[in-house]
């Protein structure tokens, strides 16, 4: 796999400094529940199972219907604050092409997107990804960080120049699940052991956006690791009791933005487009409409609601 290198010292002392305000994105982060096309190509059991022919029976037209809510939400969002996002990261996508077809054949194709993907060695064959204007951000390299000895999902990495003449390194994570009791909390833990050695080096490049699933609460055993040099922005909303995903009654929050590097923001936001939720009427609750209850299509969107922040570079 080639690699690029993103070390960029020397190009942030010729940057000049922004002014308060002058330089900010939006950046959103969503996981997509299992983002597969309907075409069996041969590439694992996963890629089977989401297929047409598959147990799930997973058509093109129950695609191409998930890529449209998909972009319906991004445009909700810049609805909601005035601006498409700048930056989305996405967690459970299965390939490139998934991607292409997001982009070229939904709304979203009016808004000069790009995206960034690496296939990775996840045995459900599910990856991250993250899209970015390209009126607003060019790319000045890309990465991803395997864990030795683990199969799980790569961690993407990305530089990024502003169009104001700033640098932002961002990584985007989906850390392993907690099937598996304490067995995979060590998973966990040896991932985010990684991503910070990594997370260290770049913060002090550039200021650093750390964005995804974590598979655990903010004061979790690996989430509380990264507290001694990022800054958690989900962890106040789950002291309030909020979360992005919905189990027997309960909200979790194991999506989460972190900061370092002097990236400032006012705080993270959950997102709630009516169109992602349905009734829970075991709890009289709202939760998020799903795609799948077991393996059964229900025609919802994802199991995780959708997180978004506004970060500046100064």
């Amino acid at each position: 796999m080639k690699r690029f290198v993103l070390t960029i010292c020397a190009l942030l002392l010729l940057v000049p400094a922004a002014r308060a305000g002058e330089d900010s994105l939006r950046v959103m982060f969503w996981n997509l529940e299992n983002f597969f096309d309907w075409i069996d190509e041969g590439r694992g059991e996963s890629d089977s199972e989401f297929s047409s022919g598959g147990k799930r029976h997973w058509t093109r037209r129950r695609f191409e219907t998930k890529c449209n809510a998909i972009a319906k939400t991004l445009m909700w969002e810049a609805d909601r604050c005035g601006r498409m996002p700048d930056i989305v990261g996405f967690a459970e996508v299965e390939n490139a092409g998934v991607l292409r077809m997001l982009l070229r054949t939904t709304a979203l194709s009016k808004f000069g997107y790009a995206f960034v993907h690496y296939d990775s060695d996840d045995p459900r064959g599910i990856d991250v990804a993250l899209l970015y204007r390209r009126s607003r951000l060019e790319l000045l390299g890309s990465d991803t960080l395997k864990t030795a000895a683990l199969l799980t999902r790569d961690i993407l990495t990305c530089a990024f120049r502003t169009a104001e003449g700033n640098v932002l390194n961002v990584m985007v994570n989906h850390h392993p699940s907690k099937y598996g009791g304490r067995s995979s909390e060590v998973k966990r833990i040896r991932v985010m052991e990684r991503m910070l050695h990594r997370a260290d080096s770049l913060q002090k490049e550039a200021p650093l956006l750390v964005m995804g699933d974590f598979n655990d609460v903010p004061d979790g055993e690996a989430p509380e690791m990264a507290g001694e040099s990022l800054d958690n922005l989900a962890l106040p909303l789950h002291d309030r009791g909020e979360g992005t995903i919905y189990y027997a009654g309960r909200w979790e929050m194991i999506d989460m933005f972190m900061l370092g590097g002097g990236l400032q923001s006012p705080g993270m936001e959950i997102l709630y487009p009516p169109f992602l939720l349905t009734r829970d009427s075991a709890h009289s609750a709202l939760k998020p409409f799903r795609t799948w209850s077991g393996p059964r299509s229900t025609g919802g969107v994802s199991d995780h609601l959708p997180i978004a922040v506004t970060v500046n570079i100064k």
